[in-house]
C-alpha cells in the first residue's frame, strides 16, 4: 500500500510541474531602508480548543493561547475559527485579547448561536486605529462559517487595509486522518477512506476558488496598502493561493528558506496559513510558532513600507 501512494505522489509531483516552485521558499530579510511597520500576526485558534471534554485541558490551551499572543506582542492580531461568549462566563477570549493588545479596536464577524450566548467566526484587533472596516460578502452556498473582514488601520501617517480571511474548509473528521494510517486499517478500508477524502476536496476547492475571487475583486478598489492574511485551507499550489500571489507579494517566501508547515494536524498538507501584502511594503522577521496549541501554527512578521527617501 506504501509503494502506491508513492506512486500517487511522484504523478502529482510530476502533474504540478514547476508549480512546486511555490511550496519552496528561497527568500532573506529585507536590507532596503523602511518606514512605517506593523507586526502582524494570524492564528486559526481552533476555539481555543473550547470544545474539548476535559474542561480543565481546555482552559490551560486556551490560556496557553492568550500567553503566546501577549509574547509576540502583535500590533495587528487576525484569527480564524475565533469563540467569544457573551457576559458572564469563565471562558473569556475577546476582553483578555483587548487587554493584550492595550487598545479596544477590533473588528469581528460571527455565527451566532443562540444557546449559551456563544460566537464563532473571525476577528481583527489593532493596536492602532481603525477608521473603516467592513466585510467580503461570500454567497450563502460559499460556507456558511466563513467569513473575510477588513480594517483600514493607521499608524504615523500610513494606511493600511488589513484583510482576514477564512475561506473553505476540507472538513477534516478522524475517519478522514485513517487514509495516512496504513498500519492500523486495511487496503479496502483505507481504499474508501481515499475516495471519501478525495470527494471532500473535490467539493471544497471550487468554493474555496470562488471566495478567493470575491476577496481579489474587492482589494481591486482598495485605495490603501494591503496586508492579507488568513488560514486559506489550500497549498501554494492552488487557485485560491494563485489569486493572491498574482498581486501580492507572499511574505513567507520573501523572508524565509524552506518549505514551511502552517497545518498541525493528523494530515500532512504543509503550509495552508498566509501573510500576504502590497508589493510595494515590505517584509522581515517571518516566524511558525513551535508549539502545536491548536490543529494551525501561528504565524507572524513585520511589514512595512518601504522608505523611499
Amino acid at each position: 500500500m506504501k509503494s502506491k501512494w508513492s506512486l500517487v505522489i511522484l504523478f502529482v509531483l510530476a502533474l504540478g510541474g514547476r508549480l512546486h516552485f511555490r511550496t519552496f521558499a528561497f527568500g532573506s530579510n529585507s536590507s532596503e531602508t523602511q518606514g512605517t511597520e506593523l507586526k502582524v500576526l494570524s492564528y486559526n485558534v481552533r476555539l481555543f480548543d473550547r470544545y474539548n471534554s476535559n474542561r480543565a485541558e481546555s482552559l490551560k490551551t486556551k490560556n496557553n493561547i492568550l500567553n503566546f499572543i501577549d509574547k509576540k506582542s502583535p500590533d495587528v492580531a487576525c484569527f480564524q475559527e475565533f469563540y467569544h461568549q457573551d457576559a458572564p462566563t469563565s471562558f473569556v477570549t475577546k476582553d483578555t485579547i483587548i487587554e493584550i493588545m492595550h487598545s479596544k479596536e477590533y473588528h469581528e464577524r460571527y455565527a451566532h448561536k443562540l444557546s449559551g450566548r456563544q460566537n464563532f467566526g473571525v476577528a481583527l484587533f489593532s493596536k492602532f486605529p481603525i477608521i473603516s472596516k467592513g466585510n467580503v460578502n461570500f454567497e450563502s452556498q460559499l460556507g456558511n462559517h466563513n467569513f473575510c473582514i477588513f480594517a483600514d488601520i493607521v499608524k504615523n501617517k500610513d494606511t493600511f487595509r488589513v484583510y482576514n480571511a477564512h475561506l473553505q474548509s476540507i472538513k477534516f473528521e478522524k475517519v478522514d486522518y485513517a487514509v495516512f494510517d496504513t498500519e492500523k486499517i486495511n487496503d479496502n478500508e483505507q481504499s474508501s477512506n481515499a475516495i471519501n477524502l478525495i470527494r471532500k476536496v473535490k467539493n471544497a476547492y471550487p468554493i474555496r476558488a470562488k471566495q478567493a475571487e470575491l476577496v481579489q475583486q474587492h482589494m481591486e478598489e482598495c485605495p490603501y496598502n494591503i496586508i492579507v492574511c488568513g488560514d486559506f485551507n489550500d497549498t501554494p499550489l492552488s487557485y485560491a493561493y494563485n489569486q493572491f500571489a498574482s498581486n501580492l507579494t507572499d511574505a513567507y517566501r520573501n523572508t524565509s528558506k524552506g518549505l514551511g508547515s502552517t497545518y498541525a494536524g493528523g494530515i500532512p498538507v504543509g503550509r495552508i496559513d498566509y501573510i500576504f501584502h502590497s508589493k510595494s511594503l515590505g517584509s522581515k522577521d517571518f516566524s511558525i510558532q513551535k508549539e502545536a496549541l491548536s490543529d494551525h501554527y501561528a504565524i507572524d512578521c513585520t511589514v512595512f513600507v518601504k522608505d523611499t527617501e
